[in-house]
Formats: structure tokens, sequence, C-alpha cells
């Protein structure tokens, strides 16, 4: 079977050597398996023929019965055009094409009855359709396929004839091969349990369906088994890696419970408390703890991270906290070297800026162990970088490390891994936490501090400037400031959009009497330092800057938050940046600025952030929006290849698969029962495309 789906295209009737090359550039098709899995996006109802009066504007597929009544080339050369007139007694319509228009014009005949699909177009009073598919008209007797997929496909594949219609003839041929026959993967229970179809009746429905009920059957099925084994990996993964892993064992807790009692001036929130217990818990069981610790912006991430330190210190072991940015680095090493010296724990700073004397002092106070705590970046991941005792490791904004960096920190201690917490401020949606960190035990802060109000969203146009402008005065006079956020550096010909020069610009006109500060990407490291410690000490009342400030220096006098363009950003973003507010005790307010004309993304985007401040529902917003591979950012681990599920709306069936694939490992761990050896037998088949994050975290 596995030589049968390894043959290559060429060798499938009518496609050949030159065809072969061309879907294998397009389309990376190169296989039998390639062909089988390029699914369609959709299917288009044959049965349904609307009269020419019926067509309405905004339809998003037709298909007409009729006649060419007259055919009529306009213009020379490349830049001819063909236009067909196209009759069904009900009125008329114009047939365009703009490529291979004389290859119409040879083929086409008038008073010929022809079958018509397209998308319709209304324009100046009347309907066309561009680039039609068009076939003779045969009988509802003598048709075949109830639905007719559309595949993917690319300009080039159009220009040459091998566009959808070309794949769905090939995928026809390919279904009705002898050979054809695709195993089963699922074991009865699951068959049985669930009431799916057959593998390979789900792939032949899911490309050529019988009725719209099957199509509907063969998603679920397929869906399901997308989902149910990369869940059955990555929980294979988590278990294997506590049984293989051994971990530092924490006991003594008596550093934290004097912290705790004698130098916490608030009280930890419920969530905080059970994220704590839930690390605590991993740190004595004896296995390397690797745990995904979510919370949103301001929700106390940073406390529970120094918490678990002091479990850590208190067991003879040192800790480190990794950050993506200087910035951010910065601001956590202030933070906990507040707390560490109050219990007289010794802590540094190791950054690129960090100077070479310095350096040495560093590593030689991490070697002998009098240094505890090391806050960083990067810088933390070189080899000369070594610990006396390496026994937890903070990883902040995680997903900005590639896996080999991360891999460095698990190498920093060679008697025991140390054990890892890797922290995100950026709320993932249930579905994708599940498929993304599916190998991690996870922990969710979903409350904020006690005090803290809520952020005010309100939505303005660019015309509402002055009124804004006189809101952003009044806080300045309570002794509040104010962030204005640009989504461009420099002018563009092609873009509108305000940029931060001229924002700064006008910002200083507008504001005469008040001391403005610029950051953005392109300045030096020293200077974004300098304008963020400006702004931090109140030596200036007005940060323009571009998104760097996303996940910049904590300014809890900051109280106002404009974002110009807000359109222009992702709903992640937004939330990021209205994040810098809100700090204080005093109340704070987030101003979306746009152009009138907005996308629908665009409106609900703002809609969204003005209705609701809780990250996760924000994220379950954004994943419909963006979908999961833009979420990801990189191929961590899989999630942007899924051929069919859409974890967008697929949150059900991905439960349902988690579920089983647990309750499978629970009672037979290492697949050998009779009915399981089948889900062993296709893992081995899919070891190729194992997630690369093996057992990194």
């Amino acid at each position: 079977m596995t030589n049968f789906w390894n043959t290559k295209i060429e060798f499938l009737k009518g496609i050949g050597t030159q065809k072969a090359d061309i879907l294998g550039t397009e389309l990376q098709i190169f296989t039998f398996k390639d062909l089988l899995y390029h699914f369609p996006f959709r299917h288009e109802d044959r049965t349904k023929i609307y009269t020419i009066n019926e067509l309405e504007p905004d339809m998003p597929f037709v298909q007409l019965k009729g006649k060419i009544t007259q055919l009529e080339m306009i213009g020379s050369d490349k830049k001819a055009r063909l236009v067909a007139y196209f009759s069904d007694g009900t009125g008329y319509i114009e047939l365009l094409w703009f490529q291979g228009a004389s290859y119409q014009l040879k083929n086409l005949k008038s008073d010929t009855e022809y079958l018509v699909l397209g998308v319709p177009q209304f324009f100046n009073n009347k309907f066309s359709l561009v680039h039609p598919e068009i076939e003779l008209f045969v009988s509802k007797e003598t048709q075949t396929g109830f639905l007719q997929p559309v595949y993917p496909s690319t300009e080039k594949l159009n220009r040459k004839f091998l566009g959808t219609k070309f794949i769905a003839k090939c995928i026809q041929l390919l279904l009705e091969q002898p050979n054809f026959v695709i195993p089963e993967n699922l074991n009865h229970e699951i068959l049985t349990k669930y009431r799916f179809i057959s593998r390979q009746d789900a792939f032949k429905n899911l490309h050529y369906p019988i009725s719209a009920n099957a199509l509907h059957q063969a998603k679920r099925r397929l869906k399901f088994e997308e989902l149910f084994y990369i869940q059955l990996q990555l929980l294979k993964q988590n278990r294997n890696q506590k049984q293989i892993f051994s971990g530092h064992i924490f006991n003594s807790l008596k550093l934290l419970t004097n912290f705790y009692e004698k130098h916490l001036l608030f009280e930890l929130t419920n969530a905080q408390k059970r994220v704590v217990k839930e690390i605590h818990t991993d740190m004595t069981s004896g296995k390397q703890m690797n745990r995904l610790l979510q919370g949103d912006v301001g929700s106390g991430k940073t406390m529970v991270a120094f918490l678990c330190m002091l479990i850590a210190i208190d067991n003879n072991a040192q800790a480190c906290m990794v950050a993506p940015t200087e910035i951010l680095a910065e601001q956590h090493y202030q933070t906990l070297k507040e707390y560490a010296d109050k219990l007289n724990i010794t802590i540094d700073l190791l950054t690129g800026s960090t100077k070479q004397r310095n350096r040495r002092i560093m590593h030689e106070r991490l070697i002998n162990g009098n240094l505890k705590i090391l806050v960083g970046t990067h810088a933390i991941f070189e080899d000369k970088v070594q610990f006396e005792n390496m026994g937890l490791c903070i990883i902040d904004e995680q997903h900005r490390f590639g896996v080999a960096q991360r891999k460095k920190l698990w190498e920093k201690n060679t008697q025991l891994y140390p054990h890892i917490l890797v922290m995100t401020a950026t709320p993932i949606p249930r579905t994708l936490a599940m498929t993304l960190y599916g190998d991690l035990d996870v922990s969710v802060i979903d409350e904020l501090p006690s005090g803290r109000k809520a952020i005010v969203t309100a939505y303005r146009y660019d015309a509402h400037r002055l009124r804004v402008f006189g809101f952003m005065k009044e806080e300045i006079e309570k002794g509040r400031q104010v962030y204005m956020v640009y989504p461009l550096i420099e002018e563009s010909e092609k873009l509108s959009y305000k940029n931060v020069m001229d924002g700064f610009e006008s910002v200083s006109r507008a504001f005469p009497e008040y001391h403005v500060s610029i950051v953005h990407g392109q300045m030096g490291g020293q200077e974004k330092e300098y304008e963020m410690q400006r702004f931090k000490k109140n030596e200036t009342q007005i940060m323009v800057a571009t998104t760097v400030i996303e996940v910049g220096v904590n300014v809890p006098n900051a109280s106002v938050m404009i974002i110009e363009n807000a359109e222009k950003f992702g709903l992640a973003q937004l939330h990021q940046l209205r994040g810098r507010v809100g700090r204080g005790a005093e109340q704070s307010y987030c101003i979306l600025m746009t152009k009138p004309e907005l996308s629908k993304e665009g409106r609900k985007r703002i809609d969204t952030m003005c209705r609701t401040t809780n990250g996760f529902e924000i994220a379950e917003v954004d994943l419909e929006l963006r979908g999961p591979g833009d979420m990801a950012g990189t191929q961590q681990s899989g999630v942007v290849n899924l051929m069919i599920a859409d974890l967008a709306k697929d949150g059900i069936i991905l439960q349902e698969a988690r579920n089983m694939a647990q309750q499978i490992l629970e009672k037979d761990e290492n697949l050998v029962l009779p009915d399981n050896k089948i889900f062993q037998v296709f893992l081995s088949i899919q070891k190729e495309n194992e997630s690369v994050w093996s057992r990194i975290s």
C-alpha cells in the first residue's frame, strides 16, 4: 500500500512529466498521497440552477442554464477580452474572459445549451460572470455528482488549464484506481462510539460526496482522526517525559512562608494561590516540571514567578528568568530585586549591554553559587554562562524563543534538568493551547488583583482628534501620562496611515507646554532605554511610540493609551498595547482612533476591544479572524499544518479527541492491547512528521 501512495503523480493517466512538474512546483503535489490530501475548500451544489432574473448582488456562486446569443472579441493582443452574451429566456448576462479568450472563442458556439458556473458581479446595473466555468448542458439523469468539489489552485495552473477542474478529474481518476485502498486507523471502540464511517468512505465522500450528509460525515470523521492523533502524540510525549526525566525535589517552603507572612504587602488572588500550589506539586513530584503559565496583562505572573524562585532557592538551587528584550528583562529585574532585597537574596541582570568586567564577576558568582537569581535576555543562553545548581528556569513570552535556545537552558544543569516554567501574557484560546502546547501542563491566572479598575475603551474617528487632545490635556493636568502608538515609522507613498514621526511633530505642536518622548524600532537600545526612563520618571508626559512599547516598561502613572489607525493592528496586539495602562489605582483609558471606513474584520476587532477586557475572550475572536497559523507565529508543533480541522470552529471535536486519547493512554500507556495496536502502527507511519518540539518545552 505504501508503494501505491508513494507513486509519483506523473504516472496517473492524463498527467505526465510536464504537468507533474507544474503541480509539484505550484501545489507541492508529488505523489498519489499528496493528491488525495489536496482537499477541496468548498463544494458547489450543482442541483440548483438559477434563472438570470433571480440573480442578486453578493451571491457567492450560481449555476445558469442557457444559450450564447453573440460572441464579441474586444481589443487585441494581450489586452484582448472575449464577451459572450448569454440568455436563458428570463434575461441577459455577460460572460467575460480576459485570459484564454482566443481558446474560448474557438470552442464556444451560439445556439448551444450550456451550463455556466461562477460568481456574479454587479456593475452599472447589470450582471456579469468573469472567467466562468462553462460546459455543455446534460440532463439531471446523466449528471454525475451531487456536490462538485472546488480545489485550491494558482494563477499559473489556471492559465495552463490545470486548475480546479483538472485537479478534480485527476482525483476522480485516483479514486477509481483498482489499488485504491485506505487502511483504517481508528479502532472498533471509537468507530462504534461516534458512529464514524470508514476511512476509505470518508476520503471518497470528502472529494465526491454522494449527499450533503455524506460530506458532513466525511468531514466529521477526518477532523476527529487528525486531532486525535495530534493529541495522542502530545499526551504520550508528556507522559514519557515525566517517566524518563527526573526532577529536583523541592520540599522546603520556609523562605516562601517567611516572605508571604512578613513582606508581601497585598493578598494574592485565588488564581495566583491555585497556580503556586500546582507548580509546587510539580516541584515535589520527583519529575521534571514543564508547565505553561498563562495570565492576562497585569494578572500577577511576575509575583508567581518570584514565589516559585523562592521555593528553588530554599532548597539550595538557583533560578533564572529569560525575557525576549532588554527592556522587558530590565523591568523584571527591577521588580524582582525589590522583593529579593527584602530577603537578602542575591540577584543580577545579564543582557547584551552588560560590560565584560561585570560579566566575569557574574559568571564566578553563578559557578560558586553566591548568585541565586539571574534575570536576562538571550545572553543567558551562552555556553560560558554556567550555574552551580540551576533548579528553575522561567521563560517569559516564550513564543519568541526557538527550540534550540530553550534546549540550552536544559543543559545548564548536567546532573538534573531544571524545572521549566514558560509564561505568556498573550492569552491563548483553549483549542490552540491544547494543540500548540498540548504536551505541557497548563496553569491559568484568570483573575486580576483586587483594586484594579477595568480599563475604559472608547472608539473615535480621526475627525474627533481635537476632542481627544482635550481629554489628554485634562488627564495630564491631573498628573497622569499618555501613550500614543502609531503603526508605521516613516511615511509611505502607498499608505496614508499616521506615522510616528509626523505624530511626534503634531503632538509636540499641540502640547507645547508638555515634554514629549519618542520611541521606535529604528532607535538604538540605549536611546530607547533613555527615553523610556524619562517617561517612567515623569520627565516627559506623552510617549509617542510604535509597538516597541507592547512589552515595554511598567509605568503605573500612565493612564491613557491612544492607538492611531487601530484597524491596522491585530486583536492580540491591541490587547497587549491596552495592557500598558491600568497598572495603577487610577481609572485608565484606551482610545482607538480610525478612519470612518472600516472592513468587516476591522469593525469586529474594534467592537470586540470596546466590548470586553477579557484576554481569553479576545483571543477566541482573534483565532476566529486570523486562524491558528497566524496566531502560532511559526510552525512550532505542526498546528499550522492541519489539513482539514479548524481550531476556530472544531473545539468540540478537539475536546472529544483529547478526552479519548487520554482515556486510551490511561488504560494502555504503551498501546499494546490488541484493539490499540492500530494506533501504534499509524503513529510509526507518521513518525517522520513528529513534532519538532521533541522533549523541549
